[in-house]
């Protein structure tokens, strides 16, 4: 199984942190910075699991 890595883009808003992966289109959100990167790798791991990336 090949792997990939991945971006995560995060930011503040309001009293939140979000977090980004702009390759796949996930998005979630955490009180802390750790929350908001668990969340989003949870998010992306459901996606892909769903509509796999195709690597070339």
């Amino acid at each position: 199984m090949k792997t990939k890595s991945l971006t995560a883009i995060i930011y503040r808003e309001d009293n939140k942190y979000i977090a980004e992966c702009p390759e796949v289109g996930t998005v979630d959100q955490g009180a802390t910075i750790e929350e908001a990167i668990a969340n989003l790798k949870e998010a992306t791991r459901l996606y892909l699991e769903e509509s796999p990336l195709i690597i070339v």
